[in-house]
């Protein structure tokens, strides 16, 4: 059995934790292979919402294996918390999550230093949501980060305070005040939650789970336009949110990968800084914040709104090998009597649908127009029944796109999805 793999196609805030949610109960393992606690992913099932930050969105289901992957980058107190949370809602996360070895930890000083650099750029300042995602990437890479394991050595202390260390005096560059022991206590408290869960070599299991033939699901986080690579360079995240960060962030060969799923909003979103060709600074923008709730569920910053970008979808769709697309909120555009979608970009007068080496040039979208449906769909269970406006739309975008569209999502909860 190959791995299938589901991850954004936008900025992130797609949908990803509802739809994984939806789709648990048809796989074995649901493993999350990069990203931190900067993702939200957002469920909502018996009028309860719940927000997801590092725990893979399957962990509801209690016949699901729930793996945290190595290329994720887990904060112990944002992870002690969620458990918390999970508990409350009478779910014991420790029967059903595995947590591998070789993830790397968040220190406290990694987000200090992610806050402090982000205050000494002021207006070039590239959106983070100051989680410490970035500096414990670059500790990852520079070779001197802490993974989970170490957890489990003697020398754990020792390794600690050398890394704070060294982050001390990085912050002595920054005019920054900060007091470490607020964030420390809760830290090492996060530290003994996650002595209670399995830890394990995951590349290992995942590998042997696929020999015996499992179903497994690789979620993603974030979204494919902040890939470090191939997303909108420096306003992105610091790991691979494309397809083949599954195989890093996992330990498995591309050619375990069966399906990749791509989820997409029926229009655009992004939160903080950074190119965004399609956005609405205008009442329009202001009302599809309003009518989708478009505040972030880790940050809860408003989010930036738009049309949807056919040039950037099929760019995603071209990186990820794309093989189906799931178009979320779409009842989110009930209300509008014409509804708009970018097919070209206009740049320096030429038009061109490809995306350009540097969204900061000034791009002017060449949009389509289409007819709304103004009608109430929040309620529809079936494709057939949804309005022909609709119908037209959705169609449009798999003609363009040549990637078929094989679930909508009607609204929030888990009962509002529409399966083709």
């Amino acid at each position: 059995m190959k791995v299938d793999v589901l991850l954004g196609l936008q900025w992130g805030d797609e949908g990803k934790g509802k739809v994984v949610d939806v789709l648990t109960p048809g796989y074995d393992v649901i493993a999350r292979f990069q990203g931190g606690p900067n993702a939200g992913h957002s469920l909502e099932f018996n009028n309860i919402k719940h927000v997801l930050h590092t725990i893979p969105s399957g962990i509801f289901h209690r016949n699901s294996i729930n793996i945290i992957g190595n290329g994720v980058v887990l904060d112990p107190m944002v992870f002690k918390k969620e458990v918390d949370k999970l508990v409350q809602l009478g779910v014991d996360a420790t029967a059903n999550l595995l947590i591998s070895k070789r993830a790397h930890l968040i220190l406290p000083t990694h987000r200090v230093i992610d806050a402090a650099s982000e205050a000494a750029k002021g207006k070039t300042k590239i959106g983070s949501t100051l989680k410490g995602i970035g500096p414990t990437y670059m500790d990852k890479t520079g070779r001197n980060g802490m993974r989970v394991g170490d957890i489990l050595s003697e020398k754990f202390e020792e390794k600690y305070k050398f890394l704070v260390e060294k982050h001390m005096n990085i912050l002595k560059q920054y005019d920054y005040s900060f007091n470490l022991k607020e964030f420390e206590e809760g830290w090492f408290e996060g530290i003994e939650t996650i002595k209670k869960f399995k830890l394990v070599e995951s590349e290992f299991l995942v590998n042997d789970y696929i020999k015996q033939n499992k179903r497994i699901l690789a979620e993603g986080a974030q979204g494919t336009l902040l890939d470090i690579d191939f997303g909108t360079y420096p306003f992105v995240t610091s790991s691979n949110t494309i397809c083949a960060g599954a195989c890093n962030g996992l330990g498995i060969a591309p050619s375990s990968i069966d399906k990749v799923m791509g989820i997409v909003k029926a229009y655009c979103t992004r939160v903080g800084s950074g190119p965004f060709p399609t956005e609405l600074e205008n009442a329009t923008g202001e009302l599809l914040r309003k009518q989708g709730h478009e505040f972030g569920s880790t940050t809860g910053r408003p989010r930036r709104c738009g049309w949807l970008d056919l040039v950037a979808l099929k760019y995603a769709i071209m990186i990820n090998g794309v093989t189906e697309l799931i178009l979320t909120k779409i009842d989110v555009l009930d209300i509008f009597d014409s509804i708009y979608l970018a097919t070209h970009y206009k740049v320096n007068g030429k038009i061109t649908d490809r995306l350009p080496y540097d969204l900061g040039e000034k791009i002017e979208p060449v949009y389509k127009e289409f007819k709304g449906w103004k009608q109430d769909i929040s309620k529809i269970k079936d494709f057939q029944d949804l309005p022909d406006e609709l119908k037209v739309y959705i169609r449009f975008i798999e003609s363009e796109t040549g990637v078929p569209i094989k679930i909508c999502s009607v609204g929030p909860d888990r009962e509002q999805t529409i399966i083709r």
